[in-house]
């Protein structure tokens, strides 16, 4: 019996070694990817106060809640995004894991369709036209048709339907067997109908309409600033993390840059009157950036795993 030995202590070595699985944490920045459910559904409704929301799920025509996590992606047009981006009907796939109670509503992103084609490089190859009844049946691949996710779907078209090729307004006479397309597609309220907002004939076109959501997220991350967890309120020093979402002007920031600080609020509004400070370090933390800020009011309002809004080069 002495081969048992070694695997006894083999088998505890290894359960020992395990790591407990990671949970959604008030004030940390963390995704558990070892627990998680990412459903395609439509978008139901939203509250842009409380941030939560409802989508139905494709899968079974379920509607489930969610409760989006401040710092949750909002991938939408090929670009980052938030709430307000997102239309109600909008086909998505909602990241979800469980809460406390072990409801699955805690939402770490919603990716729209076009962010997923453009993410996995794929296309809706166009297999046959029903012009009369306006529906394209499909095989869902990539560029080279080397992977083929799925095969004998179909787009439906109504008189909303948009088309674009070569960045300009198309029609859908102009599509033809064999074209590989892009779409923005809405459910409708049941089934796995794809009933389609946008339809674009190129890359080109369907990227008129990402550089246009760079160009909104940007000016709105710079109007109602970036968004962090408070991790420490000390003094005059408060310790933040900023999250990806505003990482673009994040990696931009140095010591010894003044800028605004203020608390905010479950719908991430600055709950008072922002504070002047000056950044003491800055450190990238993989897609998220710690800063610490000095400030010159002192730190009341700020509280640790609170929301806070920062703003750079703003008048002080």
């Amino acid at each position: 019996m002495r081969w048992l030995l070694p695997l006894v202590l083999f088998s505890t070595f290894v359960i020992a070694d395990e790591k407990p699985p990671l949970k959604i944490t008030p004030g940390k920045v963390i995704i558990p990817t070892d627990k998680m459910r990412r459903p395609w559904g439509e978008l139901v409704s939203i509250d842009l106060k409380t941030r939560t929301g409802t989508f139905r799920n494709e899968g079974d025509d379920t509607l489930m809640p969610f409760t989006v996590m401040p710092y949750a992606e909002l991938l939408h047009h090929v670009a980052r995004g938030d709430l307000q981006d997102f239309k109600v009907g909008e086909r998505a796939i909602f990241r979800l894991h469980e809460d406390a109670d072990g409801k699955w509503v805690n939402l770490t992103y919603i990716q729209d369709e076009m962010n997923f084609q453009a993410g996995h490089k794929e296309y809706y190859w166009v297999d046959s036209i029903d012009e009369k009844a306006g529906k394209i049946t499909f095989t869902q691949a990539n560029a080279d048709k080397s992977f083929t996710r799925q095969t004998g779907l179909v787009l439906e078209t109504d008189d909303k339907t948009r088309y674009w090729k070569k960045g300009k307004p198309a029609a859908f006479a102009d599509i033809k067997v064999g074209d590989k397309l892009l779409a923005k597609t809405h459910g409708l309220g049941k089934g796995k109908n794809r009933v389609c907002w946008e339809i674009f004939l190129d890359d080109e076109s369907r990227d008129l309409f990402k550089a246009e959501q760079l160009a909104v997220h940007a000016k709105r991350m710079e109007t109602e600033g970036l968004p962090g967890y408070i991790e420490t309120a000390e003094g005059d020093t408060l310790k933040l993390t900023l999250f990806s979402e505003g990482g673009d002007i994040a990696k931009k920031l140095k010591a010894g840059q003044k800028v605004l600080v203020a608390p905010a609020g479950v719908d991430r509004k600055p709950s008072s009157e922002a504070t002047p400070g000056t950044i003491a370090t800055i450190t990238a933390r993989g897609q998220l950036h710690e800063v610490v800020v000095t400030t010159k009011g002192g730190t009341t309002g700020f509280k640790p795993t609170g929301l806070a809004r920062v703003w750079a080069d703003k008048p002080q």
